[in-house]
């Protein structure tokens, strides 16, 4: 069992950066593949980025490549994602999800845990 809590999330303006963190219980975190999906109002979740259960290999939405990382610190049982140069069209309800797979998936359904959702929105 993992349950999951993300933070960090706030009102920003565009060009600016967050950290969003995601709190992770359960003895089994570390053998969990990570994945940081959004929702937009009126959207589907969609995938953002993912890490694998070692954090040695990342996978990142084409809309964030460059300007997203993803990271984990296993021995504190902790997933981040760092956003800089935020946009507007980054606003959304960010989650952090956990599945038991050495790596990530971008499909939702394939992940077995999800934390609450943190609120970042972008504006000027």
């Amino acid at each position: 069992q993992v349950q999951l809590a993300e933070s960090g999330g706030g009102l920003v303006q565009p060009g600016d950066s967050l950290r969003l963190s995601c709190a992770a219980s359960g003895r089994t975190f570390r053998n969990a593949a990570m994945g940081w999906f959004r929702q937009a109002p009126g959207k589907e979740r969609e995938f953002v980025a993912g890490i694998g259960w070692t954090g040695g290999t990342t996978s990142y939405a084409e809309p964030v490549k460059g300007r997203f990382t993803i990271s984990r610190d296993n021995g504190k049982n902790l997933v981040f994602l760092q956003m800089n140069s935020l946009k507007t069209e980054d606003t959304a309800v960010y989650y952090c999800a956990a599945r038991f797979s050495t790596t990530w998936s971008t499909r939702e359904y394939e992940y077995n845990y999800w934390g609450q959702g943190t609120q970042v929105t972008v504006s000027s």
